[in-house]
């Protein structure tokens, strides 16, 4: 075999996982519907119940504060939304201090900071508001203002010189930074969540970081993990192990090759250590959640969960967890999945439910790499009406899983609650900093009596700044419940209308302004085909035909006029990895085939220039065909050659 490992065969449930990767959107959203359905007077006591909540909300918008009134003061419908969206997306890649002030300069001048101070009851957004007008106002000093506030700040920091832009955005940072993140420290996170423990809530704490590069980094967050469950575990109180607080780890932290190509690599150094965690959590009497990542680690992350949590030492501990995206089509078969997993072991795994956080990165990759489809919805109420039939399927089970909803949309909660009926055997979950007014409605004895845990970031300035914009983008668009349930303009029953309703009433189930990617151009132009390497479905047929297309002696030769030069003796081509295999032989080019070839082609070149632009098109297009028609054999001799 020239290709890595096959994949391993699937039984019928990881089979119906497989199927549902990239499926056909409106095939699985007409299936979610007919599983997410109420009864009609269900129905309307879920939008009793709903409307009730977001009433009171806006009735107490005074504590609507946090990211919940930031994120409505700058929306993406404004343009000082959208100045934020793209400034925080792009300091990712910002490569040196001159760079990031043209930037600064460029996308703040025009922003109309002033016109928000004010508008909102909440601190926060004023003290944000205030930072960010310094920070535009160095940049806009010909304004010609005066006399008002902005002509005083031009004043104070026209001395300062351009590199205060920088620091005064960081300081806008931080502002929001302390609203996204716990604590720098797990020490300082604990500490600050105690007023929250003592008012009902609990919390699953998670030290920021992205993708580990390396192995180093890898070990860092290893280490940083480890002192996290140790840090919580002395900190919990109680005995109840499903009350206690938790610790929320990333997988692709835990390794630099964390991706389905290195499958077997991932589960020999990658499982032991994630085995150490869940020891240590279970020691420690808390739970350890695994997050959710982008869709072509699921595969990988699944065959990591199975490994470890079959081991024997975890015997007699439900406090193993991890979360499943609603958006992703595969997400009501990944609860069936786990839930046979947790019975086949004798215990509950703790699950639970988002909606997802990484949609603009699957859809462009899957444009970008021309797969056959998208593994996420492309309407936003196709998410919530799978986010529904998930939580029938986790109640359902409940034998097996213990289910946890995190949501702060009004609608989705009052639906939880109806499909809970009395039972109070789980609990819900929102993000920190975000949904404090309405959970305020639900969390308390006086309340509904559910228990809800707070997700809470740990780590520094430095790195914020990729979950503030997963989060931001997540969360602060206009159609985002987060925005619109204290946007007083907006009527009570248009944002808490029936998911199912709506996707039923749409004639395309897809988004019709979201091709598919093999249409991205439309007429134009075909999209280039690509093969999706997280795709164990696609690599076994993929490998199989490049293991055909290598058995077969390759020949390499020039070509003169549509036929093979016959001069030159033919050389043997040996793959560098084993020189006792002949990948096939090579006739060299002699001087006088150059000269046939140059002739040839100043005859041709004539010709070529005058031909129509669509009948040369057409060429390259037949050359674009059979490039995808022979990709299996292509890849096995370049893999072959190059060892």
């Amino acid at each position: 075999m020239i290709f890595a490992q096959p994949p391993p065969p699937a039984d019928a449930l990881r089979a119906a996982i497989r199927k549902a990767y990239r499926a056909d959107e409106t095939a699985c959203v007409e299936a979610l519907i007919a599983q997410a359905e109420l009864a009609p007077e269900a129905r309307e006591r879920v939008a009793a119940r709903a409307r009730d909540l977001v009433a009171k909300v806006r009735a107490e918008r005074r504590r609507a504060g946090g990211l919940d009134a930031f994120l409505h003061e700058y929306d993406l419908a404004s343009q000082e939304g959208v100045v934020l969206m793209c400034l925080a997306e792009a300091l990712l890649r910002i490569p040196d201090s001159e760079t990031a002030n043209r930037l600064i300069r460029e996308k703040l001048a025009n922003a109309d900071w002033a016109s928000h101070l004010g508008h909102s009851a909440s601190l926060f957004v004023n003290a944000s508001t205030w930072g960010l007008m310094l920070t535009g106002r160095v940049v806009r000093l010909d304004s010609g203002l005066a006399g008002d506030v902005r002509s005083v700040l031009g004043r104070l920091v026209a001395r300062s010189g351009e590199p205060v832009i920088r620091r005064a955005l960081v300081q806008a940072m931080r502002i929001l930074g302390r609203q996204f993140v716990m604590g720098r420290t797990i020490e300082a996170a604990l500490e600050r969540a105690k007023p929250a423990e003592q008012a009902g809530y609990s919390h699953s704490f998670d030290m920021l970081g992205e993708a580990a590069h390396t192995m180093p980094d890898a070990e860092r967050y290893f280490a940083a993990y480890r002192s996290c469950v140790a840090a919580v575990g002395a900190q919990a109180q109680g005995n109840d192990a499903v009350a206690r607080p938790s610790v929320s780890v990333k997988l692709s932290a835990l390794h630099p090759r964390y991706e389905y190509a290195q499958r077997d690599r991932v589960l020999a150094e990658l499982a032991p250590r994630i085995l150490v965690l869940a020891r240590d959590a279970k020691s420690q009497g808390i739970g350890l959640t695994i997050d959710a990542e982008e869709a072509d680690r699921l595969e990988l992350s699944l065959d990591l969960i199975a490994a470890v949590f079959g081991d024997s030492s975890l015997a007699g501990w439900e406090g193993f967890g991890l979360a499943v995206q609603a958006y992703q089509k595969r997400a009501i078969f990944v609860i069936d999945w786990l839930a046979s997993l947790a019975r086949e072991h004798g215990r509950r795994i703790q699950l639970r439910l988002v909606k997802g956080a990484y949609w603009d990165t699957e859809i462009k990759r899957g444009q970008e790499r021309g797969l056959e489809g998208y593994p996420v919805f492309t309407r936003k109420a196709s998410t919530d009406v799978s986010y529904i039939a998930c939580a029938r399927r986790m109640f359902a089970a409940g034998d097996a899983l213990y289910p946890m909803f995190a949501t702060h949309n009004a609608h989705t909660l009052a639906v939880v609650l109806e499909l809970a009926g009395d039972g109070r055997g789980f609990e819900f979950q929102r993000l920190h900093g975000m949904g404090e007014a309405l959970y305020g409605e639900v969390v308390g004895p006086d309340k509904l009596g559910v228990g809800c845990r707070i997700y809470a970031p740990v780590g520094s300035h430095e790195e914020l700044l990729p979950y503030l914009v997963r989060r931001l983008l997540e969360n602060g668009a206009n159609t985002s419940f987060v925005n619109r349930i204290i946007d007083e303009k907006l009527p009570i029953d248009d944002i808490i209308a029936d998911p199912v309703a709506k996707v039923r009433a749409l004639e395309s189930k897809p988004h019709p302004r979201i091709p598919l990617p093999a249409r991205l151009y439309g007429d134009e132009r075909a999209n280039a085909r690509g093969i999706d390497l997280s795709d164990p479905d696609e690599l076994a047929p993929l490998a199989a035909d490049m293991a055909r297309a290598i058995e077969s002696r390759q020949r390499a030769a020039a070509i003169v006029g549509g036929v093979e030069a016959a001069d030159g003796e033919a050389r043997e081509v040996r793959d560098p990895s084993d020189g006792g295999r002949v990948v096939g032989e090579v006739v060299e080019a002699s001087a006088a085939t150059v000269e046939r070839a140059l002739a040839g082609a100043r005859r041709a070149a004539p010709e070529w220039a005058a031909a129509p632009a669509e009948e040369r098109a057409a060429c390259l297009d037949r050359m674009a065909a059979l490039l995808e028609e022979h990709t299996a054999e292509a890849m096995a001799i370049c893999v072959r050659e190059a060892g």
